[in-house]
């Protein structure tokens, strides 16, 4: 793994906490809303790639679901089995989304949440694809998340930073060619690859999935920083998620926050 993007959820960066707190707990329900709405009845094997703490391992296990998770670094493995490594059901380790260490046709479905982050390159990507496709069984289910190629420019209108004009290089080439890089000295993400929707499913479908959707999951609720306040009313925090599934197949917005999910079939 990338020594620096290694770091940067070693130490640099709460995953964990970002994902759990806040307007930043909108992807998590998000996410949660999407898989369920798919994933077939009964108790289903799974794998959690990329997993990182469990967090998502977690409501699938409150699922009643058997969860596999692996990822690349090993203090976020050590978290999850902290959190989780006494429910039944669970394992957690250390691996490459490129290289899993399991069997063919084992999974009833693949989570892949994190792997495509980080893989700039295309051909490690497809290598990712066909391995959580070999490790799926026939007519089980792939969840892809990406991160939106437009991330970064509406982030930085949303904080301000945009003005910023090391940070509109970086925006710019993200919007050229998806490959997003932390100038140094800043701390502006870490190295990634920003998907454009279309190429999410053209890579699946390169990989011989079959796409079932491409969905959009925050919405652009992620990005106006007064939600926070509103994030905290039940009310209020159910409206803004009922704004990000109201538009969470409008081809003309998928790109607009800042995840996708693609929700593909092994044949």
């Amino acid at each position: 793994m990338n020594p620096e993007i290694a770091a940067y959820y070693s130490g640099q960066w709460d995953e964990d906490a970002r994902i759990r707190t806040g307007l930043g707990e909108l992807e998590l329900i998000r996410t949660h809303e999407i898989v369920s709405r798919y994933l077939p009845e009964g108790s289903l094997d799974v794998i959690d790639i990329g997993g990182a703490s469990g967090v998502h391992s977690e409501w699938l296990l409150d699922m009643g679901h058997r969860v596999d998770l692996v990822d690349p670094v090993p203090s976020l493995v050590d978290q999850a089995v902290n959190r989780l490594g006494g429910r039944t059901g669970f394992t957690a380790t250390a691996g490459d989304g490129r290289s899993l260490p399991f069997g063919d046709d084992r999974y009833d479905a693949v989570m892949v949440f994190g792997p495509l982050y980080h893989l700039t390159e295309k051909a490690d990507r497809l290598v990712a694809w066909s391995e959580a496709r070999r490790v799926c069984r026939p007519g089980a289910l792939v969840f892809a998340a990406a991160i939106s190629r437009f991330s970064s420019l509406f982030s930085g209108l949303s904080g301000d930073v945009i003005f910023d004009p090391t940070f509109r290089g970086v925006v710019e080439r993200d919007l050229v060619d998806g490959q997003h890089r932390n100038p140094e000295g800043r701390d502006y993400f870490t190295t990634a690859y920003f998907h454009h929707p279309d190429e999410l499913r053209s890579e699946a479908s390169e990989a011989g999935l079959d796409v079932m959707a491409v969905l959009g999951v925050e919405g652009i609720g992620a990005w106006i920083p007064r939600l926070e306040r509103s994030w905290e009313d039940p009310e209020r925090r159910a409206i803004i998620v009922e704004a990000a599934r109201a538009i969470e197949s409008e081809p003309t917005l998928l790109g607009l926050g800042p995840h996708l999910i693609l929700v593909g079939r092994n044949p």
